[in-house]
């Protein structure tokens, strides 16, 4: 084939795949009816990347630039993380890494740092945004902190080369991505978030999982995760705290691609291998990454200040295609009104996440003072007009149809729910409406044992949610233990600790003869029982904390009931809180009923 019909049908290709890609991009991004669209769009762009590998230096010397083969690649993965955040099935985010990872091994984008095309440029910013994105979702944060030091490089550059160019969403970007560095990966993970089999599955009760499974049960495929609040941690449209539930609720592999390796720097960036230049990239290392042994993660649908009406219409779509033996969960953070934000404004542009002691200590105080002026009946607020009940889906000045009601999920009650609300108005969700559901409610206001603490809620998102994904962590960041460099001994002493204790109390729920139908039917599922295990730890924790006021704001409730047996008050539950405390020598920080 002469080189110049090469090139016309190579860009014949590139228009095609191009315009099934933009079909496929406004789609909505909910629902499973929409599976042939990427299916034709998967096959148009591979048919490209196979010509372009077969005929690459005849295209070359037509003029073909190493960036558009980069931009090929880096289409190819974005196709795949759209799929993964559709279907979360972990091989769609794992072949995304890995053309994403080629792509800057490769350095099909370096030849663009030497030359003045905008739109190279532009293409060479996004692709490391979305590599960004990736890298934080896989949880490789040797990558993340790379990317995000070459991504800051490059705006600096881009505004030094094209001066009449406006580069401040660029600018906003990097300042989003060093927050959420700096507000998570200064906490040390011993365990990952995800659900490990090794480390969480507890063998002890596995003889009582049988029993139940001899019953009827719901399984666990679906999730919703939205969050509202001003001023979030967050990075494009993923918060910190729907980050840390979107990991929890995900399996952990065991391939080899977990096994953090770090990454390879010198002086001018990667070590490369230039053998490997030809734009081969292995699509069959993903498939070998992966753990088949593993069952399907709980599709998630992450909603980034949604509104009321787009948030009951997503609801409204994925309980229409829940099958009847299945359960849904239900994540809703958001504050309980415009002026009720729980997440501190950061004291400069440019990321930073630092407040001064004097600021946090009065803003406690002025939340305390609040609380405490706030009528009571029974130890429960009652609501007025500045404290409704409803969850607050809205900027600030607008008006009550950002209003989430209680009311307004019964509908949805019809169908098996797991719902979490993490909200200092969480309370309002309280009574019972429509069908019995299982629902874990935060406390009114977060817990330090120093008020000048507080500046790790703004650091570090949510206090529950954090004890939800990470109970080990947020019990530490309470008692402003330090979580950045850790002794291993002491922390994988604290686990043993921790899971001793949650095999003991999963022992007591399976066996209870009293637990509630509705726990009972979604305790098999192992992603929903850790989380009500971690949410016996978090309340006892936090009933367990010396205070000199009203404890009743500082406590996460549930409804239906939990047994007393695992009350946290009862002395088995107690009891580990204590050893743990005495672990850490934070004794003295909690009171206990040692009767």
């Amino acid at each position: 084939m002469a080189d110049e019909d090469v090139f016309i049908k190579f860009r014949a290709l590139v228009d095609d795949a191009d315009r099934k890609f933009a079909r496929v991009r406004d789609l909505p991004a909910f629902g499973r009816a929409h599976s042939h669209y990427f299916q034709n769009v998967f096959k148009a762009y591979m048919k490209l990347w196979n010509y372009q590998q077969s005929y690459r230096s005849k295209l070359v010397e037509s003029g073909l630039n190493r960036w558009e083969i980069g931009e090929i690649a880096s289409r190819i993965g974005q196709l795949y993380f759209s799929q993964y955040m559709r279907t979360s099935e972990a091989r769609f985010l794992l072949e995304a890494y890995v053309f994403y990872e080629a792509i800057l091994k490769r350095r099909y984008f370096e030849e663009v740092a030497h030359g003045k095309n905008l739109n190279a440029r532009f293409k060479e910013l996004r692709f490391y945004a979305r590599f960004l994105l990736v890298s934080l979702v896989v949880d490789r944060r040797d990558m993340v902190i790379h990317l995000a030091d070459k991504l800051r490089v490059l705006v600096d550059d881009s505004k030094s080369n094209f001066r009449e160019t406006n580069f401040k969403e660029w600018r906003l970007v990097v300042q989003e991505i060093t927050r959420f560095i700096k507000s998570d990966t200064n906490l040390t993970y011993v365990r990952p978030l995800r659900y490990c089999a090794m480390l969480d599955s507890l063998p002890a009760s596995q003889t009582d999982l049988a029993r139940f499974h001899a019953k009827k049960l719901f399984k666990f495929r679906d999730a919703i995760l939205a969050s509202y609040h001003s001023n979030e941690v967050k990075y494009a449209e993923v918060t910190l705290d729907t980050y840390r539930m979107m990991q929890c609720l995900e399996w952990e592999p065991s391939g080899s691609f977990y096994q953090k390796r770090p990454v390879e720097n010198k002086d001018n960036g990667f070590v490369v291998d230039h053998t490997a230049t030809s734009g081969l990239i292995d699509m069959n290392l993903a498939a070998a990454m992966a753990d088949p042994k593993l069952p399907p993660n709980p599709r998630k649908a992450i909603l980034y200040r949604p509104t009321v009406s787009h948030l009951l219409a997503i609801l409204a779509m994925i309980c229409d295609e829940l099958s009847p033996e299945c359960v849904m969960l239900i994540y809703l953070s958001a504050s309980g009104g415009p002026a009720r934000d729980n997440v501190a404004q950061p004291e400069n542009s440019v990321g930073s996440s630092r407040t001064s002691k004097s600021k946090l200590i009065a803003r406690a105080s002025q939340e305390q003072n609040s609380y405490k002026s706030e009528p009571h009946s029974n130890g429960k607020v009652l609501c007025g007009d500045d404290y409704d009940e409803h969850l607050w889906l809205g900027p600030r000045g607008s008006s009550g149809s950002n209003n989430l009601y209680p009311g307004d999920l019964i509908p949805f009650t019809r169908k098996p729910l797991f719902i979490i609300i993490d909200s200092d108005n969480s309370r309002a969700f309280k009574a019972e409406r429509g069908e019995p559901v299982a629902m874990l409610l935060s406390p009114v206001k977060p817990s330090f044992d120093n008020p000048s603490a507080d500046d790790v809620e703004a650091l570090n998102g949510s206090q529950f949610t954090f004890f939800l994904t990470a109970p080990l962590q947020a019990f530490c960041q309470m008692l402003g233990l330090s979580n950045s460099n850790p002794d291993p001994e002491v922390y994988d002493k604290a686990e043993s600790i921790l899971s001793a204790s949650f095999s003991e109390w999963e022992r007591i729920l399976l066996t209870s003869k009293v637990l509630n139908i509705v726990w009972a039917q979604v305790l098999p599922d192992p992603f929903l029982r850790r989380l009500i295990l971690r949410f016996i730890f978090c309340r006892s924790v936090l009933t367990s904390l010396s205070r000199t006021e009203d404890d009743d704001p500082y406590l996460p409730q549930c409804h239906p009931n939990l047994p007393e047996s695992v009350s946290p008050v009862s002395k088995r539950v107690q009891s580990s809180v204590q050893k743990l405390a005495d672990h850490f020598g934070v004794a003295k920080s909690f009171h206990f009923n040692n009767t």
